[in-house]
């Protein structure tokens, strides 16, 4: 009798845990049709200069490729939660980035490695403590102010520079490509509470994990640091909000030249529904600072990248019609000298148009259509702004700031896709 209450009791037990815990396996599947292009158009800033014999005036790449991730990334994920008691929990998130074209994942190697998110986080009424790889605050205000949410064609113009930037500029390893745009690694996260009247915010630090030496006090230890944060308030049909980030590039000693170079970005945006539209705007600045002192000389440049978008998403039918347009004009803060044949503007600026169409069929499952525009001005003259394409992995035929060569001026592209969440 003791032992068959024992085991009931043992039971018990076990279902209050049950039911105090929670695991989800969670995804989206996302596949479809898409065409990409680029142009580049023979340019020279000496009109005394001859042409190469046979170039053409213009050259054209494009492509057509299964694509994924048109409407949403493609994603395997896992997440749960146990409530510990006291109004506190304990939380997991795993989120691995999928290639369904090829069954690969994104991580190096093609595998699936959970890239997206990797977090541990304990929350209660003083909000929430995230540890791990996660969102920064920048790149979470420019998916709420962009109606595809970063993603295929339409995707934001700023989403595309800023990982353009991260990748140039970057502390590179151990860091990758386009983190401390996108996400960040070895991050410290606080999230307030909500119920806080509207207003939501976050803190984030990236711990640069790097070598300090005692004996070498100007080793470069801080490159890879990040800092960030956003802050805002949504009620009722809206939503505004202020996010910052700075990542540190590049600190210390390096090929014998005392460097200090850091990518600062700030974002305001704003998002208002009316019922039968639904408005986004953002305004953001990107300065990319680099200093640099030798034996020999000291250089300071202060590049600027200052941009605006505007969308909008109209319900049509079953789905929903959207829109954006974007723009981002580069400022050189390097001193050009003038050419001693002609001269041209070092600036450059970049502009995008988007329009779409989801077809839902249900909650979880749509078809999708989008066409986007990406022109160019000056695009040879800075590699963060001759990056932005519509997608596919093509380039522009671009020799650079030369004198003679090609420019980038604009790319094109489609998507034709079918969405799927689980």
């Amino acid at each position: 009798m003791k032992a068959t209450l024992a085991a009931l009791a043992t039971l018990a037990v076990a279902g209050t845990a049950s039911a105090q815990s929670s695991l989800t396996l969670f995804g989206v599947m996302d596949a479809g049709i898409s065409y990409y292009e680029t142009k580049s158009n023979r340019y020279t800033n000496n009109p005394l200069m001859a042409a190469p014999l046979f170039a053409p005036d213009n050259v054209t790449r494009s492509k057509w490729a299964m694509s994924t991730g048109g409407n949403s990334g493609s994603r395997l994920g896992f997440r749960g939660t146990e409530d510990l008691g006291g109004g506190l929990a304990a939380s997991f998130w795993l989120e691995a980035a999928l290639a369904n074209d090829t069954g690969l994942g994104t991580a190096p190697g093609g595998i699936i490695g959970f890239n997206r998110r990797s977090t541990l986080s304990l929350s209660g009424g003083f909000g929430e403590i995230r540890l791990g790889r996660d969102f920064t605050p920048i790149y979470t205000n420019d998916l709420i102010a962009d109606p595809w949410v970063n993603s295929g064609v339409g995707a934001t113009l700023f989403g595309s520079l800023g990982a353009n930037l991260a990748t140039l500029r970057g502390p590179g390893s151990p860091v990758a490509a386009s983190d401390h745009y996108t996400r960040a690694s070895n991050s410290i996260g606080y999230f307030l509470p909500p119920g806080l009247g509207g207003f939501y915010g976050q803190l984030m630090y990236g711990l640069p994990e790097t070598v300090k030496l005692s004996n070498a006090p100007q080793a470069p230890s801080s490159t890879g640091r990040y800092f960030g944060g956003r802050f805002g308030y949504a009620r009722g049909p809206v939503d505004v909000a202020i996010a910052y980030g700075s990542s540190q590039a590049a600190d210390g000693l390096v090929a014998a030249a005392l460097v200090n170079n850091k990518i600062d970005i700030a974002s305001v945006i704003a998002t208002y529904d009316f019922g039968p539209l639904k408005l986004y705007g953002e305004l953001m600045q990107t300065q990319d600072k680099r200093e640099s002192t030798s034996i020999s000389a000291i250089t300071r440049i202060k590049d600027k990248y200052k941009g605006g978008l505007i969308g909008v998403t109209v319900p049509v039918g079953p789905g929903q019609f959207r829109a954006t347009y974007a723009k981002v004009k580069f400022d050189t803060g390097a001193e050009v000298a003038p050419l001693s044949v002609g001269s041209t503007d070092m600036d450059a600026s970049s502009q995008k148009l988007a329009l779409g169409y989801v077809y839902n069929l249900s909650k979880r499952t749509a078809f999708y259509a989008t066409v986007a525009k990406v022109q160019i001005k000056d695009g040879q003259n800075n590699p963060v702004v001759m990056g932005s394409t519509t997608g596919g992995g093509l380039t522009y035929l671009s020799t650079g700031a030369g004198v003679q060569g090609y420019a980038p001026r604009s790319s094109m592209g489609y998507d034709f896709g079918f969405r799927h969440a689980f």
